[in-house]
């Protein structure tokens, strides 16, 4: 929004300027390194266009992104517009009151409040899916010269979106809406369309300070190629929002820069489905082109009819090739290896949709899923991944579970969790990205009680203790390395500058001995 812009690319605060924007008839624009970059190092710091409310959302403040009404008491709806705010502050917050509450109280379009709370929102409050449109239609016109240089030419695929049905319910939602009840015909069907598709296929998810997520437009950055094992990180403030990328890895110079707009711990049928649904482009990276997804074997499944076989796509480019043993004759057919994966989904999603906040259930349930699926999948199987990536975040932090209370046989467990999930982020999340940081954070800790605790029971010596508390210094130094590059305004910002007091006690103590 207007005051949320400014920060042009090439004020990205690194000189030289670290990127270059080629462009090509495959892919449109894309960023290589303008020279040699060193890993960890700022590519570009960018304030976004605009920010708004995911789509398909729930009831929410249009302000803070909050769940809205606050209280089953206080519905609190704004003076001018009579639309959702959760506060004074809220209402009069630049962003709804510069933009959207101006139009809704010209037009005297109000929120459907009973319509919104009594719905069934699984696909979110349809009257919610105009703001983020709406927002940039207003901003191109208040920013004409970065809408000009740096949004109107962002990729919208309104020639593939105008088969899907989505492109449907955005026309009556969004395009009918903001013309016929806002008044707003001023903005063509083709304009506002286009806007739909520059927000579906381009925005980052961003999170406030009270942890909700909201979803911001940030033009340079989004110019990056997708690659499921990307060479950057981003991380976004959750007070002004404000986007710094970096290098994860060494680049050199010419070298392409990689976001990936997938979660890299999905296997290859699920993240290829996610790009081509939500970005509609079928990705054939060097990561999806290859079965054992690099050795990792994220998507191998195990056989069933010998002993040490992998099941593997022949091709993984396509989801409905055979998958065949490595060692036997069995061989099975993509549609049913899907639909394997949608049964654990399921059950993977529940287990994930428990929080930490719930206890030990949350640790129980997860524990369980991977029992229940060990015999099926790869042990490096991405949906383990997943689930110990959690699990490594909640032994010694959950109730009944904080790391003094752990016997010797758990802290294990979470050592080998950790051991396991680093072989996999070490190919999918290489260098310096912040959950192979966290991963290395969670693994320092185990570590070190299990050291003091045979040395109290004699079963090593000081040496054998100094060594093992050097190893552990280590893992924490690059753990601490990574996280102090996220802002101190984060999650993974305020553990970094614990990480680091915890490293100073850590060396003297190993000085000491």
């Amino acid at each position: 929004m207007s005051h949320e812009s400014g920060s042009g690319a090439s004020a990205g605060g690194s000189t030289p300027q670290a990127y270059k924007v080629l462009r090509s008839d495959q892919v449109g624009r894309y960023m290589v390194a303008s020279r040699e970059l060193q890993a960890g190092e700022e590519i570009v710091t960018e304030m976004p266009f605009i920010v708004g409310p995911k789509a398909c959302t729930y009831p929410l403040c249009l302000s803070c992104y909050s769940p809205w009404p606050p209280s089953p008491n206080n519905k609190r709806l704004c003076s001018r517009c009579g639309w959702p705010v959760c506060g004074e502050e809220c209402e009069d917050a630049l962003q709804h009151k510069d933009y959207e509450c101006r139009v809704f109280a010209q037009a005297s379009e109000k929120f459907n409040v009973d319509a919104a709370l009594e719905g069934n929102n699984e696909n979110g409050v349809p009257q919610l899916e105009c703001i983020m449109p709406l927002r940039l239609l207003l901003e191109s016109e208040k920013n004409v010269e970065r809408w000009d240089k740096e949004v109107k030419d962002m990729e919208a695929h309104n020639k593939i979106r105008s088969q899907k049905t989505q492109w449907k319910s955005d026309h009556v939602n969004i395009v009918e809406y903001l013309r016929k009840r806002l008044k707003l015909d001023r903005f063509s069907e083709e304009r506002i369309q286009t806007i739909c598709g520059i927000l579906e296929i381009n925005t980052f998810e961003v999170r406030t300070a009270k942890g909700f997520g909201a979803r911001g437009l940030y033009p340079t950055v989004a110019m990056m190629n997708h690659s499921c094992v990307s060479n950057t990180s981003h991380s976004i403030s959750p007070i002004d929002y404000k986007m710094r990328l970096r290098t994860t890895l060494k680049i050199p110079a010419g070298g392409e820069l990689h976001a990936s707009y997938t979660h890299s711990l999905l296997p290859t049928m699920l993240r290829r489905e996610h790009l081509l649904e939500g970005k509609h482009f079928a990705c054939a990276c060097p990561r999806c082109s290859d079965p054992t997804e690099l050795n990792t074997h994220m998507s191998s499944l195990k056989c069933n009819k010998c002993d040490n076989g992998i099941v593997l796509p022949l091709d993984s480019l396509d989801s409905e090739s055979t998958w065949k043993c490595t060692h036997c004759e069995f061989s099975t057919n993509g549609r049913a290896v899907q639909k394997i994966l949608r049964i654990i989904q399921v059950d993977v999603d529940a287990a994930e949709a428990i929080s930490g906040a719930e206890g030990a259930d949350a640790i129980f349930e997860r524990e369980n899923v991977v029992k229940k699926y060990q015999s099926v999948l790869h042990p490096r199987h991405a949906f383990l991944t997943m689930l110990r990536h959690s699990l490594t975040q909640m032994y010694g932090r959950v109730d009944e579970y904080l790391l003094n209370d752990l016997p010797d046989v758990v802290l294990e467990h979470k050592v080998d969790m950790c051991r396991l999930l680093l072989q996999v982020l070490d190919v999918v999340e290489p260098g310096y990205s912040r959950i192979r940081g966290m991963t290395l954070y969670e693994l320092h800790a185990p570590l070190l009680f299990l050291a003091k605790g045979q040395w109290n029971a004699g079963v090593i010596d000081e040496a054998g203790l100094k060594s093992k508390m050097t190893e552990v210094a280590n893992i924490l130094k690059e753990a601490t390395t990574i996280l102090t590059m996220e802002p101190a305004d984060t999650a993974e910002g305020q553990i970094g500058l614990v990480a680091k007091e915890s490293l100073a006690q850590l060396e003297q103590s190993v000085n000491d001995l």
